[in-house]
């Protein structure tokens, strides 16, 4: 039987064996209780631990999992551009696979889906190292200075956008800081909702202080550059003769 999904939540992951099981209990409760026909499609962004192997053994036994394998690590962004290339669904979810956000925090989402082209989550209490939040809070303040999109957490990982918007989008490394704001500039709307937010139970971040800062710093200059150069046009009235001559 072909079901008829509404939604598909992508999850980008590279080596996150630790979590992958308690991510796939997560999922399991959130199949259960949601409204909206939802699948999940992993993107294995190139891991060299067990990752593969338990991707491979949670989508044999269950076809609402899914998923695609990069041959190399290739970063957030790209895995997110693979997911986004394979949605089929009306509308794409994207979270992360270290289970500081809930996948049933999506519910929350759904009621506003009629109302805009994008969700986007804000982690209200964040539960992260010192570090962490003060790299964050710096880069999104100069993001914010820059671009002025009045986003609150452009980085939140818990979003849902319609799949012709996200498959719309210009896409560059780092992009994924940016999604909201590519939303907007396609003429698209966003609504921002508070989730939960909870500590790292299982593995390492991949992040430091160096991509952090340097890297969201370098990023938001690319992305000036682009929104300047960003073409747009409506048509007003054609006369085209599609006749074969």
């Amino acid at each position: 039987m072909v079901m008829n999904y509404q939604l598909t939540i992508i999850v980008p992951v590279f080596n996150e064996s630790e979590s992958l099981p308690k991510l796939h209990k997560a999922f399991i409760e959130y199949l259960e209780f949601t409204p909206v026909n939802s699948k999940i499609l992993f993107i294995n962004d190139g891991s060299t631990d067990k990752s593969d192997k338990i991707i491979r053994e949670i989508c044999a036994e269950d076809s609402r999992f899914e998923y695609a394998t990069l041959t190399r690590n290739c970063g957030l962004s790209t895995a997110l551009k693979a997911g986004f290339e394979l949605t089929k669904t009306p509308y794409l979810g994207y979270i992360d696979a270290d289970l500081q956000t809930s996948p049933m925090d999506f519910m929350l989402f759904f009621s506003h889906l009629n109302q805009c082209n994008m969700v986007n989550g804000i982690r209200a209490k964040r539960n992260d190292g010192l570090v962490k939040k003060v790299s964050s809070k710096i880069a999104n303040g100069f993001r914010r200075f820059m671009i002025n999109d009045g986003i609150v957490d452009t980085c939140c990982p818990l979003k849902i956008i319609e799949t012709s918007y996200a498959q719309n989008m210009p896409f560059f490394k780092g992009m994924h800081r940016f999604i909201p704001a590519l939303i907007q500039l396609q003429g698209g709307t966003v609504k921002q909702i508070k989730v939960s937010h909870y500590p790292r139970i299982a593995g390492t971040s991949k992040y430091h202080l160096f991509n952090r800062l340097v890297g969201p710093f370098l990023d938001t200059l690319a992305f000036v550059w682009m929104r300047t150069r960003w073409i747009s046009y409506q048509i007003g009235e054609t006369e085209l003769n599609l006749k074969k001559r």
